[in-house]
């Protein structure tokens, strides 16, 4: 079984529809949605290829009117991106984000997924990079740390692969916001108990275009054609 794994998308249709990847079952690990400028058309994209997907801090802020808690560099995009384009959202696809899980196991060719966005800890807001100390890991894993299995999470929009005792932690790193200077999408492929972080290339001048023909003021469409030409902070 070959897994596609993506997160942190954060409406951006172009980068999705880029993916030239073959897969047997998608999982998405949160933010759908939130600074892109195609926030539907990512949910209908998801839900058409049966993904099972978990809730990010995004996504609960743009169901529920929460604060998304965001960093505070990127706060003020996430704000007013939210407060755009969330009444333009149809009722179906804020349901179907407010039903997200903010956890999943899933037992896969003899492997053990456990799927969240931030931390096992804090599902929805901590930050741990992946070269936090490992006496922080083990705080936020609990007792997963001693087990023989694999952590799919996302958040912090930089890929990384670390060991914590036998626990195997995968983030795939941002697909549709790299914040590391790269400005390709991220994602990982987990086949037959190996996994690869891969990037690619997608169209962000299309990307850009969307931003400034969707209404958005021109200061913040702006703003975040400049995160997505240079992969920028954010969170």
């Amino acid at each position: 079984m070959r897994y596609l794994i993506l997160t942190d998308i954060h409406a951006n249709i172009d980068a999705l529809e880029a993916i030239d990847e073959p897969y047997d079952r998608l999982l998405v690990l949160g933010d759908l949605v939130d600074y892109g400028a195609a926030p539907e058309e990512v949910i209908r994209w998801v839900r058409d290829r049966d993904a099972r997907a978990i809730r990010g801090n995004h996504d609960f802020a743009m169901a529920t009117g929460a604060d998304c808690r965001s960093s505070p560099l990127s706060y003020a995009l996430s704000v007013a991106t939210r407060a755009h384009f969330r009444p333009l959202l149809s009722q179906n696809a804020l349901s179907y984000l407010r039903e997200l899980p903010t956890q999943l196991t899933l037992e896969a060719g003899g492997s053990r997924f456990h799927l969240v966005h931030a931390t096992p800890r804090d599902p929805l807001y901590e930050y741990l990079s992946g070269d936090a100390a490992e006496s922080e890991w083990r705080a936020a894993l609990g007792d997963l740390a001693d087990k023989e299995e694999w952590l799919f999470l996302g958040h912090t929009h930089k890929p990384f692969l670390r060991r914590i005792g036998r626990l195997a932690i995968v983030n795939p790193g941002s697909l549709g916001m790299p914040v590391d200077g790269d400005p390709r999408g991220c994602y990982a492929v987990w086949q037959d108990g190996h996994v690869q972080l891969k990037r690619m290339l997608y169209d962000v001048e299309r990307a850009v275009h969307r931003l400034h023909l969707s209404g958005l003021p021109e200061e913040v469409a702006t703003k975040m054609s400049n995160v997505l030409r240079h992969a920028g902070r954010v969170g």
